[in-house]
């Protein structure tokens, strides 16, 4: 069945319909950013560029300021979920949340803001919900760098129309216990690895898991066990144990300060760090920065959980997100987008753009 053509300059309701009824899970992002590139093509006022699955189109007015807007146009498996439908104000649908929302202001706003005041380079990616190896951003910033510079960066995320600013970075390892295996009818002549566990585990629940203010934004720190392995049978006693600890560290650390504050916290035992992602931080105190806050009117507020804005942090571009649904709804069966976040997004992007 041939897939339905986009048409940006429909209503935002129809525009996010006809962009969620072209699946694009993960890896299969072809056939949607064909109409992405299509689309951009179309309008005389873009630069268009193709990598793989991800379009990018950018205005070359020479103003003195540049931003990046950026979006995947990837979805994570569909559940029964597709095509879309409209009940009221709410729009449901693989994608509709997590991000298709975003994407279909950004092409309407792409298309429609011809002259704006600043440079805008337009960003559609793919391979966001899988491994970051795969990741369209990461590829892009590796092979064309210069297509991620800019004085300020907008991730259109879901954020119920709110802005978030950076994110919290994450790092996981693993810390093991050995012992000595034996029947457990005779515990004695063994040694339980799991119960040597049980120190680690207090030590866990002494962190002090902080409040943190970054660029005038408060972020809360996070510690937690997350996987717990140990054990070959129900009688005997486990020669080997593994704990996984995630930590959710705020902006203000790069991953070297990170691993530091474990390694001290965890004096004693060996940590072997299997997973590493910084965070980034919002940048509210640039103009650029100050300028976005100022035209969408809403009280920023700090992101948790990791977002592609800390591609732009390392890059030392203030990134934040902000895009229309609620964050909470992403990857459920009944996800959905308030057509009046759409509305708000798209309003507010446009007063930016043009002030």
């Amino acid at each position: 069945m041939e897939n339905p053509r986009i048409d940006p300059h429909s209503d935002l309701t129809t525009l996010l319909q006809q962009v969620v009824d072209i699946e694009s899970v993960s890896g299969n992002e072809g056939p949607l950013a064909d109409e992405v590139e299509r689309i951009l093509l179309s309008a005389a006022h873009l630069e268009v560029i193709r990598y793989g699955h991800t379009v990018v189109g950018r205005t070359k007015r020479g103003r003195p300021e540049r931003v990046v807007i950026a979006g995947h146009l990837d979805t994570v498996p569909v559940a029964g979920n597709l095509p879309s439908r409209l009940e009221g104000d709410r729009v449901y649908g693989r994608g509709t949340c997590d991000m298709k929302g975003g994407v279909a202001v950004m092409l309407k706003n792409a298309v429609e803001v011809t002259e704006p005041t600043r440079d805008v380079t337009w960003i559609f990616y793919d391979c966001e919900e899988v491994e970051s190896s795969r990741n369209g951003l990461g590829a892009l910033g590796r092979e064309h760098p210069h297509l991620l510079q800019a004085d300020f960066a907008v991730l259109m995320e879901p954020t119920s129309a709110s802005v978030e600013g950076g994110c919290q970075g994450t790092c996981r390892f693993l810390i093991r216990t050995s012992g000595v295996a034996a029947h457990s009818a005779r515990s004695w002549l063994g040694h339980n690895a799991i119960h040597d566990l049980g120190p680690v585990l207090t030590r866990l629940a002494e962190f002090d898991a902080r409040e943190i203010e970054v660029d005038g934004l408060l972020y809360r720190e996070g510690l937690n066990a997350v996987d717990i392995r140990g054990g070959i049978a129900g009688n005997v006693v486990p020669d080997a144990a593994t704990l996984t600890v995630n930590y959710r560290f705020a902006p203000d650390k790069l991953p070297e300060d990170a691993e530091q504050v474990m390694r001290e916290h965890f004096s004693g035992w060996e940590l072997e760090f299997t997973d590493m992602a910084p965070g980034a931080r919002p940048g509210l105190d640039r103009p650029a920065a100050a300028k976005f806050v100022e035209a969408v009117g809403a009280s920023p507020r700090a992101k948790y959980g990791w977002t592609d804005v800390a591609r732009f942090a390392t890059l030392e571009v203030p990134a934040v997100n902000f895009g229309p649904g609620d964050p909470g709804k992403a990857h459920m069966d009944d996800e959905f987008c308030p057509v009046s976040d759409l509305e708000t997004c798209h309003a507010a992007l446009q007063r930016w753009l043009t002030a």
